[in-house]
Formats: structure tokens, sequence, C-alpha cells
């Protein structure tokens, strides 16, 4: 399933002053299987760390921040060692643990060739909440529900999905509507993607 944030996460890896990456998101709107997905392809291996599903996991945290202590104490859980560039470690559920998210400003600063990225819901009011969140030593991304768009791509739909961008991008020089043959099937499929929960669109298909 294609995610058009997926580019912005490759944009992250190349970068030579990579901060740890939280992705923000409401329940449900895919953002551990996006990170999943993009670690199985752009790194050798991923070590996952869930603070809901495994709450054990805080007593990690709990004497020490410091980056080398918490890599030797997770690779010791997992079972493996974590290697730096190699390893994605993700964080997920980030929001139930605020130590773990003050974490990630020690690696920031002090070990910034790990690549970590974490996920988490509600981001905003666990920020409201804490006082040592790292602000500044961390990228933001926001993961919203499947866009009409995106939709079309995880059908296969690509050449109508290029010729629908290619209307959005033209449409105030070029105000002619699209053939009644591609208008009909977009309705169509628009009306499927509600079905499916799909929120809102990207596109006006009367246009």
């Amino acid at each position: 399933m294609e995610r058009f944030l997926y580019k912005q996460l490759l944009t992250w890896k190349s970068q030579d002053k990579r901060k740890p990456l939280l992705l923000q998101g409401a329940r449900q709107v895919g953002k551990t299987y996006l990170l999943k997905e993009f670690a199985s392809k752009e790194y050798a291996d991923c070590a996952y760390f869930n603070f809901e599903q495994t709450p054990e996991l805080r007593s990690l945290f709990d004497s020490s921040l410091e980056p080398g202590i918490l890599i030797e104490a997770l690779g010791a859980f997992i079972g493996r060692k974590i290697e730096p560039g190699s390893t994605l470690i993700f964080f997920d559920e980030i929001q139930a643990f605020p130590r773990a998210l003050t974490s990630l400003k020690y690696f920031c600063e002090e070990a910034p060739r790990y690549h970590i990225v974490s996920a988490g819901s509600l981001l905003g009011v666990s920020v409201g909440k804490t006082t040592n969140f790292p602000v500044g030593k961390v990228s933001f991304m926001t993961l919203y529900p499947m866009s009409f768009f995106e939709y079309l791509a995880a059908l296969g739909e690509h050449m109508l999905l290029r010729l629908l961008e290619e209307k959005r991008t033209t449409i105030a020089v070029s105000p002619e509507p699209l053939p009644e043959i591609f208008h009909e099937k977009l309705t169509r499929l628009f009306k499927y993607y509600l079905y499916t929960d799909g929120v809102g669109g990207d596109f006006l298909l009367d246009q």
C-alpha cells in the first residue's frame, strides 16, 4: 500500500544532520504499518519497541537516558546488536511513556549516527503535559487517513491518477471538465473510497 509520505521518510533518512523522527497521527491511520514497511525496505534490521504492548520496556529508561547505555539495554532486550545506520530503531506508542520522548533529545545531541523513528497518537496532548519534551531535537511528520489519490495508487490506477493530477495542476488555465468516461469511473471509485472509510478527498470530481 503506497503512502505518499514515504518520500519524505527517504528524505529524512538521507539528511546529514538527521534528528530523531516523530510521526504523529490519529489512531488506525497506518503509522506503524508505514514505518515498518520503511524499515523493511530501507534498512538491514528494525529494532521495534512498543511502549503500550510491552510496558516492562520502561524499566530500561529508569536509571539513565545516556544513549550508549540505552542502546546496550535495548539490544539486550531484543537479543541482537543495534548497528548505527543499518538498524532502524522504532519506538511505537511513544506517547505512553514520556521518558522515552525525553530520550530523543539525548540521541539527537549525543548519538545522531543512530536512526530513530517514533510514532504516537494524541501527541499534541502529550506535549502539553510534559515539560521535558525535546523541543527542537526532533523532526515532525503527520500521517493523515489515506487520501483519494493514495487510494487510486493502491488500486493500481496509476494512469488515471496521473490524469487526475495533471488536471488538478492545469485547471486554472484549462477549466474544461474531464471526458465523461473518466468522470464516471472516478465518481464510482470515489464512492468506493468513501464506503471504505475514506476521509475527504483531494479533488472535486465535478470540476
